[in-house]
């Protein structure tokens, strides 16, 4: 009966609310009076713990993910609030790295349900709201919170946290932020609030001015990352990276990557600051190492140049962007040949960006992913051609990806499944 009424809950969460996930600028609703309705009508449960809030164009859910896994391993009882999700509408809200459970999921959609509010929310604006109820409920003592688009107009944006990061500033979702990275940025800045310390992870000089200007209109302690001394040396190794004599000790990370070291640093001063703030003295050295050593287990991070089988070796990344393809393309050249390449999108992106920097020798097979936003494979493969990138279009991201292990496990190569985060999504579930 449990599930017919999770099924039925969902369903009604998906069918009467406009979700961004799946029909795109449609469902954006910029502004926060309906949030704060919604949060009056639940009582203001966020007020009832301490929150730490995450913005950025890429980075922040690892950044979401290391920082709650640090304080939950620190004995924290810790909230940790993602979008979107890949196989389970339930990774999006979790306490100490547990799903919210069906009961919960059914609880809050019938009181909302059942109450007179004059507003119509959307999809983000709903859950939002229900994760923070849920992070009440079960008591957390902090509850960390990753922004859904932009940040200024974001339905995260309610809270008062006790410290802000934006991890970097890249191209997306130009349609609602702008379309250039001081625009961008300035929205992101939106989440910096008067008094409380912000971080901000990369930054170049133009980028970092808006910040500082952001930070000391409302008196805001800023920390640039980039300079900190997060540690002595980090090395980039196949499986982890290594840092080095931090504050800390040497940490071995199991999120590896160029990418990751960034994320690292911008990590690390965050928990410095934190730990400065003398509102989380159980930081220890030993529940930052684990953080970061065990972090997928910890909170259900998955996506990240996530190793999916090695018979062939099958990677799936949700890197979507120009800035998540800056480090993905790196990382294919190191990948068996010959190389097959699973990919599809979503029909608001510019593609072209991207498709210039995926790699020339791969043989491709696009697809697309079950979601209306998903762009149609024949027009994927009509645009890589013109980028030189040729294959063939198979349809379902099922049937794609057992093509390419087909092919790979025939010729010792290897697969790689991504483009949209909905194509790793469908992969997954």
């Amino acid at each position: 009966m449990m599930d017919n009424a999770y099924n039925e809950a969902v369903e009604y969460l998906y069918n009467s609310t406009p979700q961004f996930q799946l029909i795109g600028a449609a469902a954006y609703k910029p502004g926060l009076d309906t949030a704060r309705a919604l949060d009056r009508a639940f009582g203001s449960p966020h007020r009832h713990y301490k929150t730490i809030h995450i913005a950025g164009t890429n980075g922040k859910g690892s950044t979401a993910h290391t920082l709650a896994a640090a304080l939950q391993l620190a004995g924290y009882k810790v909230g940790l609030y993602t979008s979107p999700h890949l196989a389970d509408f339930r990774e999006r809200i979790r306490v100490n790295g547990e799903k919210i459970t069906h009961v919960g999921v059914v609880d809050f959609v019938n009181r909302y349900k059942s109450m007179d509010i004059d507003c119509s929310p959307s999809f983000f604006e709903l859950t939002t709201i229900m994760a923070f109820d849920w992070f009440a409920l079960q008591g957390v003592d902090v509850a960390v919170i990753e922004t859904g688009l932009g940040g200024r107009l974001d339905t995260t944006n309610i809270i008062t946290p006790e410290l802000s990061v934006i991890t970097n500033i890249s191209f997306d979702h130009t349609a609602q932020l702008g379309n250039t990275l001081e625009a961008i940025a300035s929205e992101k800045a939106g989440i910096i609030k008067q008094g409380f310390p912000v971080v901000i992870g990369e930054a170049s000089e133009n980028i970092a001015e808006i910040f500082q200007f952001a930070a000391d209109s409302v008196g805001a302690p800023i920390v640039f990352a980039e300079s900190a001394r997060s540690w002595e040396r980090a090395e980039v190794k196949a499986d982890c990276n290594i840092y080095y004599g931090t504050r800390w000790g040497d940490i071995v990370g199991s999120l590896s990557g160029e990418c990751q070291v960034k994320n690292a640093r911008t990590i690390m001063t965050a928990l410095d600051i934190l730990l400065k703030s003398g509102n989380f003295n159980r930081l220890t050295t030993k529940a930052i190492s684990g953080a970061f050593a065990d972090v997928c287990r910890l909170t259900g991070l998955m996506g990240r140049w996530m190793i999916v089988d090695h018979t062939p070796i099958t990677i799936c990344d949700t890197g979507h962007n120009t800035g998540g393809w800056h480090y993905i393309s790196q990382r294919l050249m190191t990948l068996p040949r010959p190389l097959f390449m699973v990919v599809g999108f979503v029909s608001d992106k510019d593609v072209d960006h991207i498709l210039e920097m995926m790699p020339r020798d791969a043989e491709y097979i696009f697809t697309q992913a079950s979601i209306p936003r998903a762009m149609d494979a024949h027009l994927v493969a009509d645009k890589a051609a013109r980028h030189g990138l040729n294959g063939m279009v198979v349809t379902g991201v099922k049937n794609a990806v057992a093509q390419a292990s087909e092919k790979a496990r025939a010729t010792g190569g290897s697969v790689f499944i991504g483009g949209s985060t909905f194509v790793v999504a469908d992969y997954l579930s």
